[in-house]
């Protein structure tokens, strides 16, 4: 196959065919898939979830996702031709896969995104921007899709196989080309497929955490007016900030246990431009201290009194579109000490509690 870029002019600008194991490690290949997960399937678009999750018989998952059903993704790749037990190794990461409950699903999306105050049935709902009444339940079934340069006949055969038998498979070949400029084109083309005990420890590798001046720099006016009181607020106050890929929590230290208060995200991430509550996700008031569920109660009333925050599933979010009056940026701030001084009187959840 020929492929050519039209010029204003109207000719040809001929991009050709190269060996994409010549020139990159397969580290790109998941790069450029991991950032466009809607790439990755023709029908299904994905939420990547972890990269080079760690299994409990020693092999490391390329990519992990969720797709909007809630059924569990892996994603096995390969630059170049997939050798005859690309399958084989497919199948027992699935077999991982499908013994990880919620619980072990969110701690993986926690460690990629470095934060532990993310709850996977809300950044799964707003990433696909589910509608109210969409229920989900978390990996009642899983997909295996392989990736590669090549997928060799022994792979397509195989694989068809088990897609009918009723395993869900998929195979996706890629081309790479590049012209004399040195522009680069990627098609894919989907060759087959259509769309018990727990593992003791998950591992997973994580992307970069941002920076505060990267994050800022990031927000428009609106937010940069409300972000930069939060965070001043944070450091006046002696509070811990924790900063994931995204964006950022802000924490109670209560003797080295660092229980959330709330967090912040940028206009390009899931949650939009907003400040979230932490009242029930896995870092804060609910799981890492003593509050009682009366008192958390009472706090997210307290919150919804201020009239700036709106319900978002187990939280309260506040969407930053507009600029803050001083009056608010108060109300913003009292409602954060608040709420600080509640988990400093009830201090850590003892294990007794567990």
């Amino acid at each position: 196959m020929r492929v050519f870029g039209v010029e204003p002019d109207n000719r040809y600008r001929e991009y050709r065919r190269v060996r994409f194991d010549t020139q990159h490690e397969e580290k790109l290949l998941e790069d450029w898939l991991e950032a466009n997960p809607e790439g990755i399937l023709e029908a299904a678009h994905l939420l990547i979830i972890g990269r080079q999750v760690a299994t409990d018989l020693g092999g490391l998952i390329d990519l992990l996702g969720v797709d909007r059903e809630g059924d569990v993704v892996v994603i096995e790749l390969k630059r170049s031709q997939t050798p005859r037990d690309t399958l084989a190794q497919a199948l027992e990461y699935a077999s991982f896969a499908a013994r990880l409950d919620t619980e072990q699903l969110t701690t993986i999306l926690q460690r990629y995104l470095n934060d532990e105050s993310l709850s996977l049935a809300q950044h799964h709902r707003e990433y696909f921007e589910l509608a109210a009444d969409e229920a989900v339940a978390f990996n009642k079934d899983q997909h295996i899709v392989i990736v590669g340069q090549e997928i060799t006949r022994s792979i397509r055969q195989t694989a068809s196989f088990l897609c009918n038998k009723e395993l869900r498979v998929a195979c996706v070949e890629f081309t790479f080309f590049e012209d004399l400029a040195g522009t680069r084109l990627l098609s894919q083309e989907v060759v087959v497929g259509a769309g018990s005990r727990k593992p003791r420890n998950v591992v997973a590798g994580s992307l970069p955490l941002t920076t505060e001046r990267e994050f800022l720099e990031s927000l428009d006016d609106n937010g940069r007016q409300v972000f930069s009181h939060v965070l001043g607020l944070a450091k006046e106050r002696e509070m811990p900030v924790h900063w994931g890929t995204k964006g950022f929590s802000v924490n109670v230290n209560l003797s080295g246990v660092h229980a959330a208060v709330c967090s912040g995200y940028p206009p390009q991430s899931v949650y939009k431009q907003s400040l979230y509550t932490a009242l029930v996700g896995q870092g804060g008031m609910e799981k890492k201290t003593a509050v009682p569920e009366q008192q958390i109660a009472d706090v997210r009333r307290a919150a919804q009194a201020t009239g700036l925050f709106a319900p978002a599933g187990g939280e309260l979010k506040c969407l930053i579109e507009r600029r803050m009056s001083v009056a608010e940026l108060t109300k913003l701030s009292e409602w954060i000490e608040s709420v600080a001084g509640v988990i400093q009187q009830y201090g850590p959840r003892s294990s007794g509690q567990e």
